[in-house]
């Protein structure tokens, strides 16, 4: 593949939007397909909040800023909501039944059941219009199957194979891929930051994922974001509120 063929596929790119405007110009139009976007941060920061935002804004026609694709959601932690679909597809002017016979779902209770659904789910994706494959949380089950310190090295070898599967179906497929994460405690995080946190997965995941967000929470309802590493995007932060109808713009 030459410099320009590589230009060619650039441009089959697609931005889906993550329901809030200041977010998506933050992302440089939305979140992308052909790479994978890592979110971490605390627990109720957003993560799955913006997961099944995006559920119902891939299916928005392009024009809409959406994907025109089906989802793919695979839940390691059991967080995924039939219900909170409804009322986010019903504030995009959606059919909400329609939307949730698009999203296909799956549990994974090993991190070998969530590998094996991957090498499924890709040929599912060869016959289907699917834009959107999210997996929530992407390292649960392999810090809970790999739990002592002489195992570190065969969970990361594992997460590795597994990264590099989300990668090639990003790829094969034209999907965006959105995936998860948890904080650890970060022991060199600096003196004047209270309490550190970093993001889990260590080297393996920090190279895999194109694009990483920090979330984290602000007042209230009110979520921030910020650029934690991206190669097209330059630093900065984005505010936006989680409501019933999905990730919105802080209403003034």
């Amino acid at each position: 593949m030459t410099g320009s063929d590589l230009l060619i596929k650039r441009k089959s790119v697609v931005r889906i939007t993550t329901g809030s405007q200041t977010l998506d110009e933050l992302l440089g139009g939305g979140i992308e397909t052909l790479c994978i976007t890592e979110a971490f941060g605390e627990f109720r920061s957003g993560k799955t909040q913006l997961a099944h935002t995006l559920c119902v804004s891939t299916q928005l026609p392009l024009h809409m800023h959406g994907g025109n694709g089906k989802v793919a959601y695979i839940d390691t932690e059991g967080t995924f909501r039939p219900e909170r679909i409804v009322p986010i597809a019903e504030r995009f002017g959606m059919d909400a039944n329609a939307v949730l016979d698009n999203i296909i779902y799956a549990r994974a209770y090993t991190y070998e059941h969530q590998y094996n659904l991957l090498l499924g789910l890709a040929a599912k994706m060869a016959e289907e219009p699917f834009r959107l494959l999210i997996v929530d949380s992407v390292i649960a089950l392999f810090r809970v199957d790999f739990s002592g310190r002489g195992e570190l090295a065969e969970r990361q070898q594992k997460l590795a194979q597994m990264l590099s599967r989300l990668t090639k179906i990003a790829e094969e497929f034209n999907v965006a891929v959105y995936i998860t994460n948890q904080v650890i405690a970060d022991p060199g995080g600096g003196m004047f930051i209270t309490d550190p946190k970093k993001p889990a997965g260590g080297h393996v995941l920090a190279h895999a994922a194109t694009i990483r967000l920090m979330l984290r929470k602000g007042k209230g309802e009110q979520r921030v974001c910020k650029i934690f590493d991206a190669p097209n995007l330059p630093e900065g932060e984005a505010v936006f509120q989680i409501t019933t109808g999905g990730l919105m713009d802080v209403k003034d």
